[in-house]
């Protein structure tokens, strides 16, 4: 992982300042002499810069998105505890980590300090700027905001604005991590037992009925307790308190709940995605409760040079991080590799 510190004030969206920035990141590959085989990958809600690791069959050596062709970057976003500016930096301010007192930031927020380091990269053009879901968000803002820049768009499992149901989804979330009695403590491990609530939350839209009780029924017909399916819920809640801080799982929840393309240039959705004229790939997931195939589909009609592929699968929202053969295929054939 390597680090970029920006020792300039960073303007956000809603008027706040950070006083400084640093964002954490990987590179894959080399830029070649024309500086024209970059591809970004953008990640999800708690994924981390090494897209690598997190997107294996993807991204990496013998993958479609290949570091012996491409020069890859995936930056950790802002307000993520995996390296880049967050609510566990230190507030120069006070001296301590900022925890209840970092800003409100946005996806658009985001994506600015992406541009940032793509200036500090020195990429000129981004050849295939691709993501999904929460990463979807971050390169259909991004292809409007430097339209010169993008070339080409990969959105899988994504939308361009934030859904009802999305945000009352990440409002239970947070409501789970409010409820937790040390939430207020202003320590790092503040919040972990909310945490825990709002992933098993979580975990009910990424997944779906027909997933969790093909895999998570108990064929002990005689049981009273300790059933599969809600060991299966608490071991997914534990394993991302390990890795993972409630407070940047509250604030992100918060950024997810401003995408919104139109906001800011006429509040008209469907006039900004025909203003986007990047050759575009969409994916969908069958099964997708999060972020559902109409989603996808009201994209494709008003997108105007977009193709849109229906992936079958039972994995819900998951889909798009646990179907990569399907998915490599598809993005292969539509790169024409």
């Amino acid at each position: 992982m390597k680090r970029f510190e920006y020792n300039l004030p960073f303007n956000l969206e809603n008027g706040a300042q950070l006083p400084s920035l640093t964002i954490a990141y990987h590179t894959y590959g080399t830029l070649n002499a024309k500086k024209d085989n970059v591809i970004w990958v953008c990640h999800a809600l708690t994924a981390n810069s090494d897209a690598a690791d997190w997107w294996h069959g993807v991204v990496g050596t013998g993958c479609v998105i290949n570091p012996e062709r491409y020069f890859i970057v995936c930056a950790n976003i802002l307000g993520s505890c995996y390296g880049t500016t967050g609510p566990l930096s230190i507030n120069p301010k006070t001296g301590k980590p900022y925890t209840h007192q970092f800003p409100l930031f946005t996806i658009r927020d985001m994506v600015n300090a992406h541009i940032l380091l793509r200036r500090h990269l020195g990429i000129d053009n981004i050849h295939l700027l691709m993501g999904g879901s929460m990463g979807g968000y971050q390169a259909l803002e991004w292809s409007i905001m430097e339209a010169a820049v993008i070339k080409n768009l990969f959105l899988l499992a994504t939308s361009p604005t934030e859904s009802a149901w999305g945000i009352a989804v990440h409002a239970t979330q947070r409501l789970a991590i409010e409820a937790d009695c040390t939430w207020q403590h202003n320590t790092p491990e503040a919040g972990q037992k909310g945490l825990k609530a709002a992933r098993a939350i979580g975990m009910l839209t990424y997944r779906n009925y027909g997933i969790m009780v093909q895999k998570q029924t108990d064929t002990d017909t005689e049981k009273l307790d300790d059933y599969k399916a809600a060991s299966y819920i608490n071991y997914q809640g534990e394993k991302l308190v390990k890795r993972f801080n409630a407070y940047s799982y509250w604030m992100l929840t918060k950024a997810l709940d401003t995408h919104n393309i139109a906001r800011g240039r006429g509040g008209d959705t469907e006039a900004m995605l025909k203003s986007v004229k990047q050759r575009t790939l969409l994916i969908g997931i069958s099964s997708d409760i999060l972020c559902p195939l109409e989603e996808q589909r009201h994209m494709q009609q008003h997108l105007p040079n977009s193709t849109l592929v229906e992936i079958d699968s039972m994995y819900g929202h998951d889909g798009f991080m646990v179907e990569v053969a399907k998915i490599g295929e598809v993005l292969k054939g539509w790169l024409g590799e």
